[in-house]
């Protein structure tokens, strides 16, 4: 399990690369880049709707994330996904607590594992919802509905979210920015020097978060396990 996110994104950069070569992908990332620099200062505004939209919708926004890189410059790219993940993440979070409360109630009943860390939330709400950012033990789209269940503050959901997504925001950005250099370095024939360095990079990148995934994965399942041994005995106490 420890190495499996490890080979998940290598394959992935793997096919993203190949699917590079296989298809036009270059021709459709400029027609799209061409439609999305035709708006002007609204790009980044409906790159950020489209994203939202994603989210409440349960979409993945993997794709999202790493495109971003083909249309938008780096820092502008991690800028948008940064804010379209945030306020899609916090829309979920508020129709959970207004008007998805039971629907989304249905959906955790089953789920053991949200039992344990709902629990968690209540005693440390920030700390929690960093740790599960940090290491996603649900899906994203998904977990953003369950958090609304919980007692957790809007404003530490709010900041714990911000910091918890910003390692495999970058990492996907990251992947989006290597996948399109590698594209221009193959049509130029050149930068064969530049697009090492950002496979370098990229590699790092990977490690980095890894290694704050594992540690926040450590923290939740410790932090899981005391909030069971807490709970009270029923039946021990009724006897």
């Amino acid at each position: 399990m420890k190495n499996k996110k490890l080979w998940l994104v290598g394959l992935l950069v793997v096919a993203f690369v190949v699917l590079l070569r296989l298809l036009p992908v270059d021709d459709w990332l400029k027609s799209l880049q061409s439609w999305i620099e035709s708006l002007g200062a609204l790009a980044p505004i409906v790159y950020v709707a489209v994203y939202v939209a994603t989210t409440l919708l349960l979409i993945p926004g993997s794709v999202l994330t790493i495109g971003a890189a083909g249309i938008f410059t780096f820092w502008k790219a991690f800028a948008v996904v940064v804010v379209g993940a945030n306020l899609g993440a916090l829309a979920a979070f508020l129709l959970t607590r207004t008007f998805l409360r039971e629907r989304v109630a249905m959906w955790a009943a089953g789920n053991p594992k949200f039992a344990a860390l709902d629990r968690a939330i209540g005693r440390e709400g920030f700390k929690m919802v960093l740790l599960v950012r940090l290491s996603p033990v649900f899906p994203f789209t998904l977990l953003n509905y369950f958090l609304g269940l919980t007692t957790v503050r809007v404003s530490s959901y709010v900041l714990a979210n911000l910091i918890g997504m910003l390692p495999g925001t970058f990492l996907y950005v990251y992947i989006g920015a290597t996948a399109r250099d590698a594209l221009s370095a193959g049509a130029r024939g050149t930068g064969a020097w530049e697009l090492a360095l950002r496979v370098v990079g990229l590699l790092a990148t990977i490690a980095v978060v890894a290694l704050v995934t594992r540690t926040a994965r450590k923290a939740l399942a410790q932090v899981e396990h005391e909030s069971v041994e807490v709970v009270p005995d029923t039946n021990t106490q009724g006897a």
